[in-house]
């Protein structure tokens, strides 16, 4: 029976170790090869794989996801809710106010609660409201965008987006610029 337990001891501390060497050799490949994404795709205004949360018409927004970064997921309402009903109202007349006219994918929330992608089409109805907050040509602001879409995929996987973070912090570099 000594034995025995001798065995399973030796065999677990030796698993513990493989376990361990090989997390610690997949963590340094992470961080030797992929950083940026290993750790986040941090930047020094945020994630951008992450929604940001941008307010006002001095910035691109994006999709009206959850306020709070730790939550995600969808809000699981559904097309006859009265409570998405409200929520899309408040959203179309918060956009009316700053002068920006809504779009679909400006008025609803992602799968994920925390997309930090939005159409071209979506950013392309924010360039006067926020050429007009930064006093900024409008032509100016619309190269901006136009060079901050990312195409599909392989030329066939998904549609152009533009990442809302890119492209402010791109704004806020044009906006230095002046």
């Amino acid at each position: 029976m000594l034995v025995n337990l001798r065995r399973a001891v030796v065999l677990s501390a030796v698993l513990v170790v493989l376990c361990l060497v090989y997390m610690f050799f997949e963590v340094g490949i992470g961080q030797l090869f992929f950083r940026s994404q290993a750790d986040g795709s941090l930047t020094k205004y945020g994630s951008t794989e992450i929604a940001q949360s941008w307010t006002g018409p001095k910035w691109f927004q994006g999709r009206d996801d959850r306020p709070d970064p730790m939550e995600s997921g969808p809000t699981n309402y559904g097309p006859h809710s009265i409570q998405l009903y409200e929520q899309v109202k408040k959203r179309i007349a918060q956009l009316k106010k700053e002068g920006i006219t809504p779009t679909n994918g400006l008025v609803t929330g992602s799968g994920s609660g925390l997309d930090p992608d939005i159409a071209p089409r979506d950013a392309y109805a924010q360039v006067n409201a926020v050429a007009k907050a930064n006093h900024l040509p409008v032509p100016a602001v619309r190269k901006l965008v136009k060079e901050h879409i990312s195409p599909v995929y392989d030329a066939i996987f998904g549609a152009p987006y533009v990442n809302v973070l890119d492209l402010n912090v791109a704004l806020a570099k044009l906006e230095a610029s002046r």
